[in-house]
């Protein structure tokens, strides 16, 4: 049986949250975030319904309690596998769960799984269903704005249309097409034009659902301006690469009173959990390299890189290293 949670958590809301992004959002990145920002939602890599079902679930699903509000995404195709998958995520404490129907590389269009299924609105709509019935926290779904060959806007409304009848209430909207042909995934984040002004009309002509815009999101300036159209705001690589802008969305963004936290409070923070990391057999930069964007814009910022990115795999005593990076970042 998974472990009892028993500490509060905050609501979950999805005015602010960091993408889904395959090997960058794992357990290791997101407890690093949470020290930056206690508000902001949390979303996994995603998870193929075959790694959970038939490799290790217990690594997959692993996450430390600080985490939350914290929401598993799922890749997969199958009613009856993604409602089994998503009892699993429930049992371990997962916040929410989010089918991924925006990932366009190859390989997971060749298991039904991502951007393709926009072509196919009855069967995500029917795995909606199944996990809606399996589990009582929420389901959501994560899509683009259409795909080679399905991408007007009737046939987007046909796909959120029969996708909300299943009952799903909340809908991510990377506001780009997927080419799913000829494009690689790096290519189809940044090739087809952002359309922000369909996943506006998405929202006008569906009022009664979340609609959460992703794509192309840099500052909390344009967080403000689109909060003002959208229920909530994703961002990816900005988030992954200027970590430290999570600093001011609490207060920026949830009108929190919190004081804001340093650059070296941060990553004085990250410290215990690095040695536990250390002391399990883990090695220092599977965590260090989620933080090497926290110098960003400073003098110092390429030996801060070079100290956590290179020199680390040079060295026996690791925390050392670790303790001059946070000695450059005093007073940030």
């Amino acid at each position: 049986m998974p472990p009892e949670h028993t500490t509060a958590r905050p609501a979950l809301s999805r005015r602010f949250s960091v993408a889904p992004m395959m090997d960058w959002t794992d357990r290791h990145c997101r407890f690093f975030l949470r020290l930056l920002s206690r508000e902001t939602l949390l979303y996994t890599e995603m998870v193929t319904t075959g790694a959970l079902l038939h490799g290790d679930a217990a690594r997959f699903l692993r996450h430390d309690d600080s985490e939350h509000p914290l929401a598993l995404q799922l890749g997969g195709s199958s009613p009856e596998e993604l409602a089994a998958c998503a009892r699993l995520a429930e049992q371990a404490g997962y916040d929410e769960v989010n089918l991924n129907v925006g990932c366009p590389s190859d390989r997971v269009q060749n298991n039904m799984i991502g951007a393709c299924l926009m072509g196919h609105p009855a069967l995500v709509a029917e795995c909606v269903k199944a996990m809606l019935d399996a589990v009582a926290i929420p389901v959501t779904v994560k899509h683009r704005i259409g795909i080679n060959g399905r991408d007007s806007y009737a046939e987007l409304c046909d796909f959120v249309g029969q996708v909300r009848e299943a009952g799903c209430r909340s809908f991510t909207v990377h506001a780009r097409i997927a080419i799913l042909e000829g494009l690689s995934p790096k290519e189809n984040r940044e090739i087809p034009p952002l359309r922000y002004d369909v996943a506006a009309q998405l929202k006008h002509d569906f009022p009664d659902l979340e609609i959460v815009l992703n794509g192309g999101i840099k500052t909390i300036e344009e967080c403000r301006e689109h909060l003002r159209t959208f229920d909530g705001v994703m961002l990816g690589r900005e988030a992954y690469h200027n970590p430290y802008l999570l600093a001011q969305v609490d207060r920026e963004l949830f009108d929190r009173d919190t004081p804001q936290v340093g650059r070296s409070e941060a990553l004085l923070a990250l410290r215990p959990y690095i040695e536990r990391h250390l002391a399990e057999g883990g090695a220092m930069h599977h965590v260090t390299r989620h933080v090497l964007g926290l110098a960003q814009g400073f003098p110092g910022a390429r030996r801060f890189r070079q100290l956590l990115s290179v020199d680390i795999h040079k060295t026996k005593e690791p925390l050392a290293l670790l303790d001059q990076a946070i000695e450059l970042l005093q007073g940030r």
